[in-house]
């Protein structure tokens, strides 16, 4: 039996994606769940999985913008747990074009969601762990917490936000050594989300690049759970490349980044407007892929593979240009 079994962790967004494969990995690790999303038969669904790997299982529904009722899910963690360990603040929804093509509400509601949701998880999460003495957050950002997109801005500036809001709980909770905060910042994953956005943009939406299995962003986050001494972690390797160049050449990196997104994320094939998922469950996404990797994703056109390659050498070339040059001024 595992030594954390006594520990009990609250999983925000936890019906699909990243955070049902991060249930699914903290029950193989023995944790005690406290499972949170809007739809009970999925979040059923996904228990009953975690049961059979061994886990006790709380599902507590619940809309992340509603403040009280965020609240109420740490309250009944504590009571049927004894203790909350660990808090995962994960539940996102997104909204695909132009921002002044965006409906304002829609644009409003993903802000509302991704930021002020995660918000609502530290005012919940926070004070139990100043009451024990110790309980870590996990923030679940994105390699977008640090490089713009367009077609997407409200998602953007909501996982940058994020990153902020991270980074001050750090602050706040620096005279307790026993909480700790982190923050990961996942590229391109393999998850429903791409299919239940909201999308005014006129085409069908895939990830931009490759994408990469969800559960590879579920072990980041139980290893955050389990060694929470890093600030900030990225998952996959075009990620940290993505981040390292968005932080040495950022006007490159954004020209690129921008182009990449314009002829990778849209398909040629046209969708009709909908307001997806943003204010209301959807029946389709209760599971943790999007199948993406094995059949759906599709490359650019030649000339755009071509183009995008030569831009991605250009900007690694320069990024390590000035990662030189950075390293010869601070020799002298």
């Amino acid at each position: 039996m595992s030594h954390h079994r006594s520990k009990c962790v609250v999983i925000t967004g936890a019906s699909s994606g990243i955070g049902r494969a991060s249930a699914l990995a903290f029950a193989d690790k023995g944790y005690q769940l406290v499972l949170t999303a809007r739809r009970r038969e999925a979040l059923d669904e996904l228990a009953a999985d975690c049961r059979r790997r061994g886990a006790k299982v709380l599902v507590a529904p619940a809309d992340v913008t509603d403040a009280a009722a965020v609240a109420q899910v740490a309250e009944r963690a504590v009571a049927e747990f004894g203790s909350l360990d660990v808090w995962v603040n994960n539940a996102a929804v997104v909204a695909y074009g132009r921002t002044e093509e965006t409906p304002v509400p829609v644009w409003h509601r993903v802000i509302e969601v991704n930021l002020f949701g995660y918000y609502h998880g530290v005012r919940a999460a926070v004070p139990w762990f100043r009451e024990q003495g110790h309980g870590v957050l996990i923030n679940v950002s994105s390699m977008l917490g640090k490089t713009p997109s367009p077609h997407q801005s409200a998602y953007v500036v909501s996982k940058q936000g994020i990153r902020a809001l991270s980074d001050c709980v750090r602050q706040e909770v620096a005279d307790l050594p026993g909480i700790s905060v982190c923050t990961v910042l996942p590229g391109a994953i393999d998850t429903p989300i791409f299919r239940t956005g909201a999308n005014v943009s006129g085409y069908q939406i895939q990830p931009a690049g490759p994408p990469i299995d969800a559960r590879r962003v579920a072990g980041a986050i139980v290893r955050c759970a389990r060694r929470p001494h890093r600030r900030e972690v990225a998952v996959g390797a075009a990620t940290r490349v993505g981040l390292a160049a968005t932080r040495l050449v950022p006007g490159l990196t954004e020209r690129v980044f921008g182009r990449l997104v314009e002829r990778a994320h849209f398909l040629d094939e046209p969708a009709a407007r909908t307001e997806g998922n943003v204010f209301t469950p959807s029946g389709d996404g209760g599971s943790v892929d999007g199948g993406w990797r094995h059949n759906g994703w599709q490359p650019p056109s030649p000339p755009g593979r071509r183009w995008l390659a030569g831009a991605a050498a250009a900007t690694a070339v320069a990024a390590a240009g000035a990662l030189a040059v950075r390293r010869l001024r601070e020799g002298n």
